[in-house]
């Protein structure tokens, strides 16, 4: 990683769309050497993909929350079912293995506070390893880059 690497990281950050031509004018090198180092950043995993960021309105995403899950047995096996059951929820769009009193923090988007209360009852509830769950609503996001 080198600068241009660096250069070349920052650029596909702010706008995964761009041209390698404009690519290559804003960092700096010929249109085939960036697209030589963007094709080895791909290879290597540096980037791992590319997505687009959709508006959950107009999707019907009208509820958002951080759960904090913390299970009953700080087992692998707990951890490994804990993570198999969430696995396939299409609504928890975020599962991070955590430190701290807890074990797991989602991220859940849902239509409303209705259909987040089943996912919290019928998935979250119905889990056998898990022993709390702590809900923090989203209210805003005024800084949101993932």
């Amino acid at each position: 990683m080198d600068r241009f690497d660096e250069r070349i990281l920052q650029e596909l950050k702010a706008d995964g769309r761009i041209s390698n031509v404009e690519l290559a004018e804003r960092v700096g090198l010929s249109p085939s050497a960036t697209l030589r180092r963007v094709q080895e950043l791909e290879r290597t995993e540096v980037i791992k993909g590319y997505r687009a960021i959709l508006n959950g309105e107009p999707l019907g995403i009208g509820f958002i929350a951080y759960v904090s899950i913390g299970l009953a047995s700080h087992s692998k096996k707990a951890q490994l079912e804990f993570e198999e059951h969430v696995r396939f929820v299409d609504e928890v769009v975020e599962c991070h293995n955590i430190t701290g009193a807890n074990e797991y923090l989602l991220r859940i988007e849902t239509a409303s506070l209705a259909s987040y209360k089943r996912i919290h009852s019928d998935v979250l509830g119905e889990c056998e390893h898990v022993k709390s769950i702590t809900t923090m609503v989203v209210m805003g996001s005024p800084k949101d880059e993932r």
